[in-house]
């Protein structure tokens, strides 16, 4: 899964972190192997044209469809960039999302008034999933896939929970 849980204590009491972060299919070793074979099989029908003037007109035009996919795949990675961070202490709850171009958005709340929930219907994407509190609602994780949002959903909703009870009495 595309996120991940880190369990730390401070001087409040225990933390929670959660680090989300977009699915990449393609890695880079696979991004320069399908360069190589899209150069490959778009140069095999240029062999016969050797030494013709047909080769320099058609050249220019191979060249800009793998340039087009070469720009279009790193486009692709510098959008996928962007991770969010939930903080989820004792005393409060803090977002942090990092967009593509380095800019972040911060949303905080008290752990008590944080709530989770999900839309199943009426957001960008289905079982969409947002944070409320303080008088805002924030998206978390939209980028996930539909099975991944509604995990993280249960996840959330269950770090809240321990957040938000009363520590137990020492004995």
């Amino acid at each position: 899964m595309p996120y991940q849980w880190n369990d730390s204590k401070s001087e409040t009491g225990p933390v929670r972190q959660l680090r989300v972060w977009p699915h990449r299919s393609l890695p880079r070793k696979g991004f320069a192997i399908f360069i190589f074979v899209t150069c490959a099989m778009l140069s095999l029908p240029l062999y016969p044209l050797l030494g013709t003037v047909t080769l320099w007109g058609l050249l220019p035009f191979l060249l800009a469809a793998v340039g087009g996919i070469w720009w279009a795949l790193e486009t692709s990675y510098k959008n996928a960039m962007l991770h969010e961070e939930l903080t989820i202490g004792q005393d409060e709850v803090h977002l942090r999302r990092t967009n593509p171009r380095g800019d972040t958005q911060d949303w905080d709340c008290q752990s008590y008034w944080a709530k989770v929930h999900m839309h199943q219907s009426g957001g960008p994407v289905p079982h969409y999933v947002t944070l409320r509190g303080k008088g805002r609602e924030v998206e978390i994780g939209a980028f996930l896939s539909e099975d991944e949002r509604k995990a993280l959903y249960g996840e959330i909703a269950d770090a809240l929970k321990q957040a938000a009870a009363p520590p137990a009495p020492a004995q």
